[in-house]
């Protein structure tokens, strides 16, 4: 059994729950590729599958999106599936199809320029939450309280209500239809503060969140959500996010790819992590 982890630039650190997935499938027995697009040349003429399952990491990059897009082209099974990466990647749509299932979120407006954030604080309705559309790991994102916030635009933002978050912010996990929640302060500063505290979802949220889920036909992803005078607005939603605070996240998601390998973990020594060449 092989399974390709398709990856930005940066390695995965020997803490990272990432580095203990791989450990824990190499231990299993299963041969880790590590991908990389973009270290080497890709002769597009020799991308073919080579693994019998590929993990999609979410990437800044639009090279690992477009790879991860022919080896879909080409038959490849990836987690999560490709169109629903590349759909969650805009934040436009994505906003659009939750509204549309009737998923809370904010009143959201798409806006290119500057003076357009400056029209909508002056119509009164409070403070903003201006995101790029494409934005990752929550760069670029800035609340607007005032004209003296406000700041150029590069690209396509979208202008969101600000809710005054109830407490902290809540980050809510799912792991095969397995769901977990992390209450965690925005932003993070520390390690202990992106670890955040794991607490028990409650049934709104739990429905909340297997609506999200529906919505794009995925069961392993996870959602921001605020509760504000005590309502909750989806605020963010990541096809396969970093799962940080979820105990034992490493194990869970390791014997979820294994599951969907149809691979029986056997006793039998670590084959270690393959390094391959995107174009290979």
């Amino acid at each position: 059994m092989k399974i390709g982890f398709i990856l930005g630039h940066q390695q995965p650190g020997p803490g990272s729950w990432l580095h203990q997935v791989i450990g824990l499938l190499c231990s299993w027995g299963v041969r880790v590729d590590a991908i990389y697009p973009g270290r080497d040349l890709i002769d597009l003429s020799q991308v073919c599958v080579e693994h019998d399952l590929y993990v999609l990491r979410p990437s800044n990059s639009e090279l690992v999106l477009s790879y991860a897009g022919i080896l879909h082209d080409l038959g490849a099974r990836m987690l999560n599936p490709y169109p629903v990466s590349a759909l969650l990647r805009d934040k436009m749509l994505t906003t659009h199809k939750l509204q549309k299932a009737g998923v809370p979120v904010p009143h959201t407006v798409v806006v290119l320029e500057a003076e357009q954030v400056r029209e909508l604080l002056a119509l009164g309705g409070g403070a903003l939450i201006v995101k790029p559309c494409r934005g990752h790991l929550g760069e670029g994102v800035r609340l607007i309280r005032s004209p003296d916030d406000i700041q150029p635009l590069d690209g396509v933002h979208l202008a969101q209500q600000y809710h005054r978050p109830d407490g902290l912010d809540r980050k809510i996990y799912s792991i095969g239809g397995h769901v977990f929640g992390v209450s965690r302060k925005f932003p993070a500063q520390t390690y202990e503060e992106k670890m955040g505290t794991p607490f028990t979802v409650e049934p709104e949220l739990l429905s909340l969140t297997k609506c999200c889920g529906d919505v794009f036909g995925i069961d392993t992803f996870g959602v921001d959500v605020i509760v504000s005078d005590g309502k909750p607005y989806v605020v963010d939603m990541s096809e396969f996010p970093g799962f940080k605070g979820v105990p034992d996240a490493a194990t869970r998601i390791a014997d979820y790819l294994s599951y969907h390998l149809g691979h029986v973990k056997p006793s039998s020594p670590p084959v270690g992590i393959i390094q391959t060449r995107a174009g290979s």
